[in-house]
C-alpha cells in the first residue's frame, strides 16, 4: 500500500480500491486483514489514561492559601506538643486549632477530587457515536454483523438506510438511485446531504466531501457500497476526540479563581512583613544583650517568649487568612446553581456561574441553537384564478409538531382543489414520519419530507367526518405515550390513493415521484427543485381545479415568486402531477410489461414531463421565536454574538439578518466570511476581524475552524461563551471558556464537554444566565469584600496588641471559631442579596478587573483599624476602666491597673507590692494570691471573651455594611436580604453556644458575659455601620463625579 495520506474523496473508485489492494466483489482475505490490523490497530477511540488517584489528591494542595494553611496547621501542632507538656497547660484546648484547620483542608480535598473525577466523560460518549456492527464483505462472502471495531482500510461494507456509519469510508457503488445522510452533528450542516460516487477537488472542507461518508453519521435514505478509508483515531470523530483532549490542556483557570490566586500570593506577602514586624517590635521580650566597648555582649535568650511571640505571629497568619472564603464561595456558587437550574440553565462545572458574569462574546453555532434543527414551511405558494396569478399563505410554527402554529388565512379542511392537489402530492410523494419522544417531536426520515407532512396535517382534509375523528385523536392524552405520532390527515390520503410505484429522487432530474392510484386510475405525483418542475411543467392547474396552458409570463411569474423566496433562504420545492401516464396508466406491480421502464432510471425524466403545476412550498431550517429578542438583550448587555455554522453562507447571513445580529441591508464585506476564507488571512488580519464592534459569522467551518477562533477571542483577552449541539462543537465547548450545550437536540459528546447545559434549548436562556452570573459575581465581591475586610480587623486587633505590648488578647483556635463559623453564614447570606435592576444594562466586565479598587481598600482599611481598636479598647478598658459611658465594668470585683501597667505587664514580677483581688468570671471565682502576674495570662479570660464579643458583634454590623457597594442603609434596609438577618442570627446563637456551655467555653478559654458587658459590646460595635455610612456618602459623590465627567467627555 501506497503512503499515509491518501485523499480517497479526490480519486476515482478504481484508484481507491487500487491503493488499498481490494476488490470490490470479493473483498480483503484474512491473511491481509492481519496485516492491516498490525498497522492500524483496533477500529476505536483511544481512551485518554485517568489521573491517579493520588494526584488528584495532592493537586487540591497546590494552592497559595492552602499551602500558608499548611504551614500554620504544622506550627500549631508543634506549639500545641510544647504547651500539651507544661504542667499549667491543658492540652484539650492546645490541639483544636491545629486540627480544625486540617479539617477544612481535608474537606476541600475531597469536594475537589470529587467534582474532577466526575468530570471527562466527553470522551466516553464520542465512543457510544460509533456503530457497533457492520455488513461486511470478505474472502467473497458476505458478514452482516461484524463488530465495527474489527473493520480495517480496504474493508468493502454495504451500508443502507437507519445503518451508523462505522468508519470513515469512500462510497463505490450506489446501489438506488440516491443517498443520503444525516451528518449535522459532525458537520452542523441544517438537512441531510445527498452523496455520490464521484470524485470532488482535493482541497475542499469537509461538508463538500460528497463521495465520503463520516464515522458517527446516519444513512437516512438509499443503499450503497463503501470502501474503508480510515479507522479509529484517524476519523474525522477521531480528531475530534483529539481536539477535545488538547482543548482540556489548553484549559485556564476563571477570572474569580485568578483574582483568589493573586490574593493568596499578595496576602503571603503581607503575613511575612507583619509577622517579621512583630517579632522586630517584641524582640526585646526576648532576645537581650550589654553594650561593652561599643559591640554587644553576654546575649540572654528567652525560649519561653521567643515562643510565645512565635504563637502571636501563627495567631497572625490565622487572622489574615479567610478560612471561610473557599466554603463560602462554593456554597454561594452552588446556590446560583440552583437559581439558575430554575431557569433551565444546568450548570455542570460550579465555576462556570461566576465567569458567565463577564462573558464578552457568545460564539454560537446556528443549527439547533439559534434555530430550531427542525425543517419546516414557512410559506406556500400556490396558483390562483388565472395562469400566473398565484397566493401566498404563511404557515405559522418552527417544529416538527402540528399543533405548533397554523396557516394564515386557511382555515383547517376547507381546501380548494389546488389546495387538496398540494396537500395529495406533499403527502404521498413522501416517505418521512413524526415520532414524539421526550416531550418533543422529531422526524424520522428526510427533514425536508417531514416538513412537508406537518403542513399537511395543518391543512387538514376535505371529508369533514374524518376531519372530526382525527380532531379529537389530537387531545394530549394522545400524545402521552412516546412513539410514532398518529398523521391522521396522512393517513387518510395514503388510505384512499395508495402507492404502488416510487421513482427515487437522483442529482441529474433533482426531483423524485410516486404512482398513485386514484378511483381505479393511476396518477404520478412529482416534487423537486422548482426549476425542473416548471421546466417539465406544460399547463398549470388554478385554484377552481382547471387546468389551463402554462404560458411563458406565467413561468416568469412563478420563476419570479420562486426569487423572492430564495432571497429568504428557502429552500423551495415545487409540486405537480400527471394523469396521462400511457402504458403505465394501469401499472398495478411488477408482472405488468411497463414495469421494465421503472427499472431504468434513465426512463424518469421522460416519464416525469408533460406535468401539471400545482404550486411550491418555502422550507426552512427557522430562527427560534425568542432568539431575537435575546440578541437585543446582548446588544444592550454590551455582549457580542458571533456565529459559526458548517452550515452554507446564503443561509446563514439570512438567518442573522433576521434574528438581529445584522442590519437590514448592512454590508457584510468584513462580517461574513467561510471558515476557510478566514483561515486564510494574515494572523493580524484575523484579529481585526474579531475585534471590531458588532456580530460575525463564519460559514462551512469545520472543527478546528471554530477552536482557532475562539483561541483568537481569548489570546485578545474576551471572555467567550461558545454555544453548540453537535460532536462538531464539542472541541469549541472544551476550549471556551464557558461552553453551553443544548440539552434536548445536543449530542453526548457536546453536553460532556460543556460547562452549562440548556433543560429547553432556548438560546435567550444563556442571556439570563449571564444576568444571574452577573449577580452571583456582584454577591460574591460583597462577602468577599465583608470577609477580607474583617480579617483586616484581626490582624489589626492582633498587630495593635504586639506593638502596645498588651496580653494576647485573642488566641488562634478564637481566630478560627470567628472566621469560619461566625462569619461563615452572613457572607454566605451576602449571596442572596436582589440582583441591582440595570444589572443587564452594564457593559461586561473586564476579566482582569480587580476585587478591590484602591478607594474600597481605603474603606476597609478605615473599618479594619476601627475593628482593631474597638476589640484592643474593649480588651483594654476591661484592665483599666471602672466604667465607660455610664457602664460600670467593675461589678465583678477585678483590679484595675493603669495603661501603662497593662502594656509593661511582662515586667510585672518587678513591680513593688503588685496585688491582685479574686474575681468571679461566670461560675469561676479567679485568686491569684500565688503568683498576681497571673492575672495578665490566665486572668485575662474575661478580657478576651469582651474582646472576642466585640469582634464578633462588629462583624455581624459589618455585613450591613455589604448590603450595598455604596448604597446607604437607608436606600437598601436590612430587610431587603431577609436570609442576612438570619444569618447574624445563627451567627450570634452560635457564639452564645460557646460562650454558656462550660465545656465549650473552656475549649475555648471564655466564659459567660452579663448584661452589662453586653451593653459594653454594643456600645463599641455600633458606631462601625456609621463610619461605613459616611464613607459610602463619599464614594457616591465620587462615583457621581466620574459619571458627570464622562458625560462631558462623550459631549
Amino acid at each position: 500500500m501506497a503512503g499515509e495520506y491518501f485523499p480517497a474523496w479526490a480519486r476515482s473508485v478504481q484508484q481507491c480500491l487500487d491503493h488499498f489492494e481490494v476488490d470490490v466483489r470479493s473483498g480483503l482475505s484474512q491473511s491481509s486483514i492481519a496485516k492491516r490490523r498490525k498497522q492500524y490497530g483496533w477500529n476505536e477511540l483511544e481512551k485518554e489514561p485517568g489521573k491517579p488517584m493520588w494526584k488528584l489528591v495532592l493537586e487540591q494542595f497546590d494552592d497559595m492559601l492552602v499551602k500558608i494553611l499548611l504551614v500554620a496547621a504544622l506550627i500549631s501542632f508543634i506549639l500545641a506538643y510544647i504547651d500539651g507538656h507544661s504542667p499549667d497547660t491543658s492540652g484539650i484546648g492546645a490541639y483544636v486549632e491545629p486540627l480544625v484547620i486540617l479539617f477544612i483542608l481535608i474537606l476541600n480535598a475531597i469536594v475537589g477530587v470529587w467534582q474532577e473525577s466526575n468530570a471527562e466523560n466527553a470522551l466516553e460518549a464520542l465512543k457510544e457515536m460509533q456503530s457497533e456492527n457492520a455488513k461486511v464483505f470478505r474472502d467473497g462472502k458476505y458478514i452482516s454483523d461484524l463488530p465495527a471495531r474489527e473493520l480495517v482500510p480496504g474493508d468493502i461494507v454495504e451500508l443502507r438506510v437507519g445503518d451508523k456509519v462505522p468508519a470513515d469510508m469512500r462510497i463505490v457503488k450506489l446501489k438506488t438511485s440516491t443517498v443520503r445522510v444525516e451528518q449535522s452533528s459532525l458537520t452542523g450542516e441544517s438537512m441531510s446531504v445527498t452523496k455520490t460516487s464521484y470524485a470532488v477537488e482535493e482541497n475542499i472542507e469537509l461538508q463538500g466531501k460528497e463521495c465520503m461518508v463520516f464515522a458517527g453519521t446516519t444513512i437516512v435514505n438509499g443503499c450503497f457500497l463503501s470502501v474503508v478509508i480510515t479507522t479509529g483515531m484517524k476519523t474525522e470523530i477521531g480528531k475530534i476526540q483529539s481536539q477535545i483532549q488538547e482543548a482540556s490542556l489548553e484549559e485556564a483557570d476563571t477570572p474569580l479563581k485568578k483574582k483568589l490566586d493573586e490574593f493568596g500570593e499578595l496576602l503571603t506577602k503581607v503575613i511575612g512583613v507583619i509577622c517579621l514586624l512583630v517579632w522586630i517590635i517584641n524582640y526585646k521580650y526576648f532576645l537581650s544583650w550589654e553594650m561593652k566597648d561599643g559591640w554587644p555582649t553576654n546575649f540572654q535568650f528567652s525560649f519561653e517568649k521567643c515562643t510565645y511571640y512565635f504563637k502571636i505571629a501563627v495567631a497572625l497568619a490565622v487572622a489574615a487568612i479567610p478560612e471561610g472564603l473557599p466554603a463560602v464561595i462554593t456554597t454561594c456558587l452552588a446556590l446560583g446553581t440552583r437559581k439558575m437550574a430554575a431557569k433551565n440553565a444546568i450548570v455542570r462545572k460550579l465555576p462556570s456561574v461566576e465567569t458567565l458574569g463577564c462573558t464578552t462574546v457568545i460564539c454560537s453555532d446556528k443549527t439547533g441553537t439559534l434555530t430550531t434543527n427542525q425543517m419546516s414551511v414557512t410559506d406556500l405558494v400556490l396558483n390562483g384564478p388565472a395562469a400566473g396569478v398565484t397566493r401566498q399563505f404563511h404557515v405559522e410554527g418552527t417544529t416538527y409538531s402540528f399543533l405548533d402554529g397554523k396557516i394564515a388565512g386557511l382555515r383547517i379542511g376547507q381546501l380548494d382543489p389546488n389546495i387538496q392537489s398540494f396537500a395529495e402530492i406533499a403527502s404521498l410523494c413522501n416517505d418521512a414520519g413524526i415520532l414524539y419522544q421526550g416531550n418533543t417531536f422529531k422526524a424520522t426520515g428526510m427533514p425536508t419530507e417531514a416538513a412537508l407532512k406537518v403542513v399537511v396535517e395543518k391543512m387538514g382534509v376535505p371529508d369533514p367526518a374524518t376531519q372530526s375523528i382525527i380532531t379529537n385523536q389530537r387531545s394530549s392524552e394522545a400524545l402521552a405515550l412516546n412513539g410514532e405520532v398518529p398523521l391522521g390527515c396522512n393517513d387518510w390520503w395514503s388510505e384512499n390513493e395508495p402507492r404502488i410505484a416510487i421513482l427515487e429522487f437522483d442529482r441529474s432530474r433533482k426531483s423524485m415521484s410516486c404512482i398513485v392510484r386514484k378511483d381505479g386510475v393511476n396518477r404520478l405525483l412529482v416534487k423537486g427543485a422548482v426549476e425542473n418542475i416548471l421546466e417539465r411543467s406544460t399547463r398549470v392547474q388554478l385554484s377552481d381545479g382547471s387546468v389551463v396552458k402554462m404560458t411563458q409570463s406565467a413561468r416568469d411569474d412563478l420563476l419570479a415568486k420562486l426569487d423572492s423566496l430564495s432571497a429568504k433562504a428557502l429552500r423551495c420545492l415545487g409540486l405537480a402531477y400527471k394523469d396521462d401516464l400511457q402504458d403505465l396508466g394501469d401499472y398495478d406491480g411488477d408482472h405488468h410489461p411497463g414495469h421494465a421502464r421503472l427499472l431504468d432510471t434513465s426512463n424518469y425524466d421522460k416519464i416525469e414531463s408533460d406535468l401539471i403545476f400545482v404550486g411550491m412550498a418555502g422550507i426552512r431550517d427557522p430562527p427560534r421565536e425568542e432568539v431575537r429578542g435575546a440578541i437585543e438583550d446582548c446588544n444592550e448587555a454590551g455582549i457580542r454574538v458571533m456565529v459559526i455554522t458548517g452550515d452554507n453562507k446564503n443561509t446563514a447571513e439570512a438567518i442573522c439578518s433576521e434574528i438581529g445580529i445584522f442590519k437590514d441591508g448592512e454590508d457584510l464585506k468584513d462580517k461574513s466570511f467561510t471558515g476557510r476564507e478566514f483561515m486564510e488571512f494574515s494572523p493580524e488580519r484575523r484579529r481585526k476581524i474579531l475585534s471590531g464592534t458588532g456580530g460575525r459569522v463564519f460559514s462551512r467551518a469545520e472543527p478546528k475552524h471554530k477552536q482557532d477562533i475562539v483561541r483568537i477571542l481569548k489570546e485578545a483577552g474576551e471572555v467567550v461563551a461558545m454555544t453548540g449541539d453537535g460532536v462538531n462543537d464539542a472541541p469549541a465547548l472544551k476550549l471556551a471558556d464557558i461552553g453551553v450545550a443544548m440539552g434536548i437536540a445536543g449530542t453526548e459528546v457536546a453536553k460532556e464537554a460543556a460547562d452549562m447545559v440548556l433543560a429547553d434549548d432556548n438560546f435567550s436562556t444563556i442571556v439570563a444566565a449571564v444576568g444571574e452570573g452577573r449577580s452571583i459575581y456582584n454577591n460574591m465581591k460583597a462577602f468577599i469584600r465583608y470577609m477580607i475586610s474583617s480579617n483586616i480587623g484581626e490582624v489589626a486587633s492582633i498587630f495593635m496588641t504586639a506593638a502596645l505590648g498588651m496580653p494576647e488578647g485573642l488566641v488562634p483556635v478564637q481566630l478560627l471559631w470567628v472566621n469560619l463559623v461566625t462569619d461563615g453564614p452572613p457572607a454566605t447570606a451576602l449571596g442572596f442579596n436582589p440582583p441591582d435592576l440595570d444589572i443587564m444594562q452594564k457593559p461586561p466586565r473586564k476579566s482582569d478587573d480587580v476585587l478591590i479598587n484602591a478607594w474600597v481598600f481605603f474603606r476597609y482599611l478605615v473599618i479594619g483599624l476601627y475593628v482593631g481598636v474597638a476589640t484592643v479598647g474593649a480588651f483594654a478598658l476591661w484592665y483599666t476602666q471602672a466604667s465607660f459611658l455610664g457602664i460600670n465594668l467593675a461589678a465583678d470585683g477585678h483590679t484595675l491597673v493603669s495603661f501603662s501597667q497593662l502594656t509593661h505587664w511582662g515586667e510585672c514580677s518587678t513591680w513593688k507590692d503588685f496585688k491582685v483581688a479574686p474575681f468571679t468570671a461566670g461560675d469561676l471565682t479567679l485568686s491569684f494570691d500565688d503568683n498576681p502576674c497571673d492575672y495578665f495570662t490566665t486572668g485575662k479570660v474575661k478580657a478576651t471573651t469582651l474582646s472576642l464579643s466585640v469582634l464578633v458583634a462588629i462583624e455581624m454590623f459589618n455585613s450591613l455594611n455589604a448590603l450595598s457597594e455604596d448604597g446607604s442603609l437607608v436606600s437598601m434596609p436590612p430587610w431587603v436580604n431577609p436570609w442576612l438577618l438570619l444569618a447574624m442570627g445563627l451567627s450570634f446563637s452560635l457564639h452564645f453556644l460557646i460562650l454558656y456551655i462550660p465545656f465549650l467555653a473552656k475549649i475555648f478559654g471564655i466564659v459567660p458575659l452579663s448584661l452589662l458587658e453586653w451593653l459594653l459590646v454594643l456600645v463599641v460595635s455600633l458606631p462601625v455601620i456609621l463610619i461605613d455610612e459616611v464613607l459610602k456618602f463619599i464614594g457616591r459623590r465620587m462615583n457621581q463625579r466620574e459619571r458627570q465627567a464622562r458625560k462631558l467627555k462623550w459631549a
